[in-house]
């Protein structure tokens, strides 16, 4: 396995070592290494079903991210961050970790006997007691906090970048980084100590690195890592991984993006409660793109985010098959557009001022037409911008924002009610529709990350061509500042029909599949 081979590349995987996996293979009758095989193929279906593309598919249990994991302990050693203690605590076999009384709370097991549970997530814990080797966390709590307030964009958003830095006020106590082999056999062994396995967590963690090259070739690309992680593993992210990688020598990750949890009309998923939400269902019920679209414009980085099936349905139908659908519908119409081209831009109808609000008499745009302009103008740099700092849900408000100011625009001036034999008239026609062009050819482009599938049919509709839609290069209603337009009597791409068909009302659904079971 060679280096990444772009400048740019997304890694996903899966995390396959540890005694929840050793467990669960037991209670299946089956090994690790056969359910991992499994489980890791039904990852990558989802990811594939989800459109979701990755430059590599890391397995922990591969061989070459073994030989970086047992690299990475001997560097540990070799710096002396490593010791060999005895350590007890509560452990939690679903989140591999021991966890402080602080996170416990007291409960009955399914027997109705008393046990104690992780406070966060309700998982039973054990009270462990073992001979392990420790990592010198302590005394790395003033470099972290240096980290930290040397770059404070690091962890993002930054209600999470203060909760780490509130975790590095408290103490931070050595991590317990390996398990008894007796008890944990699915696991990396630690080098020269057969009796030992390595602690799953640095074993996961190191797959950053071993993704990248390492030991070898992994200087081409770190420190310049953007690691995207659930809110429930920050602190392994955060504070531990950090800590081990300058126990190394080496520079914590460029950034830490983190993101919260969905919540079903209210509730916390649980499989007791029967509310899971299938996303292979969902994509089934509202369309890829539908799914995709409502996952990143109401997915608020932040803080949990509820999602029931009557919000998916309102959000898409009103923004994609209403909003941005409707306005390509209408100004593609051979009714509107009979020459089915993008039409002229006439300079002398929307002439470019400094000051729109001294525009009047100019020509026939109107103040609301300038403000317009200049937001999709914007809308470009604006929409980067919030992509780079993971504020996904900001950057589609921008853009629906946009939507609804254009189809204002459209209806404001019905060019339907405009006489095409009056060459003055269809000068502003051709105008009209030109504008609205050009702002559907930006937020097609811009909208490809997103919902990949409705975009390609709106900019082939636009006759966009492939390499026309990257979002480097792109320029909006070059002709306002007096460039010429590529696009310009261009005759448009084939007709693909309703760009987003609306959604059915769940309920409707439902009594649908009813009336069919009857």
């Amino acid at each position: 396995r060679g280096p990444l081979p772009t400048a740019l590349s997304a890694v996903s995987g899966t995390d396959e070592h540890g005694l929840k996996i050793q467990q669960a293979a037991a209670a299946a009758g089956t090994s690790p290494p056969e359910l991992c095989q499994r489980v890791s193929g039904l990852f990558r279906q989802a990811l594939a079903q989800a459109a979701v593309s990755f430059t590599d598919f890391i397995r922990t249990s591969e061989p070459h991210h073994q030989r970086a994991v047992r690299h990475f302990w001997g560097a540990l050693q070799d710096g002396g961050a490593l010791y060999k203690g005895c350590y007890e605590g509560w452990y939690c076999t679903p989140e591999e970790c021991f966890l402080p009384e602080s996170q416990l709370a007291e409960r009955r097991d399914a027997q109705g006997r008393p046990c104690k549970v992780s406070l966060e997530t309700g998982h039973q814990v054990h009270w462990t007691k073992e001979k392990n080797y420790m990592f010198r966390l302590s005394a790395f709590r003033d470099p972290l906090r240096d980290w930290l307030r040397d770059n404070p964009h690091a962890i993002a958003p930054d209600p999470f970048y203060q909760r780490v830095l509130r975790w590095l006020e408290e103490d931070l106590p050595d991590l317990s980084v390996s398990r008894e082999r007796s008890r944990l056999q699915w696991g990396i062994p630690v080098p020269s100590d057969p009796t030992q396995t390595i602690y799953v967590w640095v074993d996961a963690l190191v797959n950053y690195l071993s993704v990248v090259g390492y030991p070898e070739t992994h200087g081409e690309w770190w420190p310049a890592a953007h690691h995207v992680v659930g809110k429930d593993i920050l602190k392994f992210h955060a504070v531990y991984w950090p800590a081990l990688l300058m126990a190394v020598g080496l520079a914590p990750p460029e950034r830490i993006f983190v993101h919260s949890h969905w919540t079903v009309r209210g509730q916390k998923m649980s499989k007791s409660l029967g509310n899971v939400i299938d996303p292979a269902a969902c994509i089934g019920q509202y369309t890829l793109d539908g799914f995709r679209y409502f996952l990143l414009r109401q997915g608020v980085p932040e803080r949990d985010c509820d999602y029931y099936d009557e919000k998916v349905v309102k959000l898409v139908n009103s923004e994609l098959a209403d909003a941005l659908g409707g306005l390509l519908n209408r100004s593609t119409a051979l009714s509107i557009n009979p020459s089915n081209t993008y039409p002229c831009f006439s300079e002398s109808c929307f002439p470019k001022v400094l000051d729109y609000r001294e525009a009047k008499g100019l020509g026939r745009a109107s103040a609301e037409d300038y403000e317009l302009v200049a937001s999709v103008a914007s809308l470009p740099l604006q929409v980067a911008s919030y992509f780079e700092g993971f504020q996904i849900y900001k950057a589609l408000e921008c853009i629906a924002l946009c939507v609804r100011q254009t189809n204002g625009f459209f209806q404001r001036h019905k060019p339907w009610k405009l006489d095409r034999r009056d060459p003055a008239e269809q000068l502003w026609l051709d105008t009209i529709i030109h504008v609205t062009l050009e702002c559907l050819r930006v937020y097609g482009t811009l909208l490809q990350p997103v919902i990949p599938h409705t975009a390609d049919r709106l900019l082939s509709r636009l006759a966009v061509e492939p390499e026309e839609r990257g979002l480097s290069s792109l320029t909006f209603l070059p002709r306002y500042d007096g460039k010429p337009c590529p696009f310009e009597g261009r005759e448009l791409g084939p007709d693909t029909g309703v760009l987003f068909h609306r959604l059915e009302k769940p309920r409707q659904r439902q009594h649908q599949i009813e009336t069919k079971k009857l």
